[in-house]
Parts: C-alpha cells; structure tokens; sequence
C-alpha cells in the first residue's frame, strides 16, 4: 500500500454532537457509545481530541472486532476504551502516570468490571522490551497497536520509539494495524517501512496507520 498524504482538514470530521462536559471525555461508537469516562484535565495525559479520535475510528474503527488492542502511553485509555467498545477482545493500557492509572481503572470498571483489560502501571519502554522477552504471553489474534507518546519522544526519544515501532512490526500476526500519533515536527518518511503508512493531518496531530495485511 503506497503511503497517502491526505490533504483533509479537521473540520472535515468535525460532528454536531456536543461535547462532553469539562473533566469527561465521550465515547464515541460501539456498546458504550455516549458514555462518558474521566479526565483529570492534567496535561500530562493529552487525551486526543474527540474531533480527532472520531476521524481515527471512523478509519480504523471497522478492523477492531476479535483483535487484541495495545494502547501504549495510554493517559486516560480513551483510544483502548473506545477499542473495547467497538469489539476488541481485550486491551492493554501502560501507561506511568499513577493518577492516570487510578481514573482508567475506574473508567473500565464503571463501564464494565468484566472487560478484558490489562493495565499496566510501567515505562511504557521499559514494559515492551519485557513484552518482547516474553513470546508465550503475546496475544493470539491479530492486534491493534496504538503509539501515542508525548510528541516531544518524536525529538528527545526517537531511537526508543523507533525500536518500539520496529519490533511491534517484527511481531505482529497477519491482520494487525499499527497506528502512530504524533505532531508535524515529526517526518513520517523517518518511520520503518515508511512507503507502507497511510499518513492523515487532523492537526495539531499527524496520524499515520499501516495495515499488516500478509504474512511477514
């Protein structure tokens, strides 16, 4: 698949639903759509944006069911929330901000105690490289891989990220979608395998989505 610089602009996706009240982020399709989650308001977690979430799922959101979700720097877990509501068979949130981890362990369990949800309370680069020690405990399914780092990574952190990227793209199964948000300081051409992302602008954020369609 050749990479698409799409010229769509935010306001392209722009809804008429309201949004959700200060302090609540809205779930915005499957079993819990209109529900709403917390949000502590720290900037620390840069929840993305309903607007931008909503064009990210209306891309994706049909690959989800029966998948095994990633949610890696995770914040609040709104992108791993909104993969269960749409169908993911379970997801994984790590994410090292423990008030953060305190208000998504509430948001999952107020959804639903019973939702296969692993939250992970770590670096998310120190949790993948025990990850990728580890074989036997990696999901069956094909996963969803969802990396979004705070954009400066995308300059202090590159190596690291880059190396997280690569070896979700090394182990994946067929079926899998890895999916990158950062900002436009960052060159995508910069991403392994970069003539393979399928590169979307809902600034501030750049989007890029790459489908692991064949075995590898």
């Amino acid at each position: 698949m050749a990479k698409r610089k799409s010229g769509r602009k935010l306001e392209d996706w722009r809804s008429n639903r309201p949004s959700a009240a200060p302090g609540k982020l809205r779930i915005i399709g499957g079993r819990f759509r209109g529900r709403q989650i917390d949000y502590s308001g720290n900037q620390v977690t840069r929840p993305m944006k309903d607007n931008i979430r909503e064009a990210l799922f209306n891309l994706v959101g049909g690959w989800i069911p029966g998948k095994a979700v990633f949610d890696l720097f995770s914040g609040t877990g709104a992108i791993g929330i909104e993969a269960l509501s749409r169908g993911a068979t379970q997801a994984f949130f790590i994410e090292r901000h423990f008030p953060s981890i305190r208000i998504l362990t509430n948001n999952v369990r107020s959804l639903d105690p019973d939702l296969t949800a692993q939250i992970e309370a770590s670096d998310t680069f120190f949790w993948c490289r025990k990850f990728f020690q580890s074989k036997e405990s990696w999901p069956q399914e094909p996963w969803v891989v969802f990396c979004s780092p705070p954009y400066d990574f995308y300059v202090d952190r590159w190596d690291e990220l880059e190396t997280v990227i690569q070896n979700f793209l090394d182990a994946a199964p067929d079926q899998s979608i890895l999916v990158v948000e950062s900002d436009q300081r960052f060159d995508t051409d910069r991403l392994p395998e970069s003539d393979q992302w399928d590169i979307r602008h809902y600034s501030p954020a750049v989007v890029a989505v790459l489908k692991r369609l064949q075995a590898h």
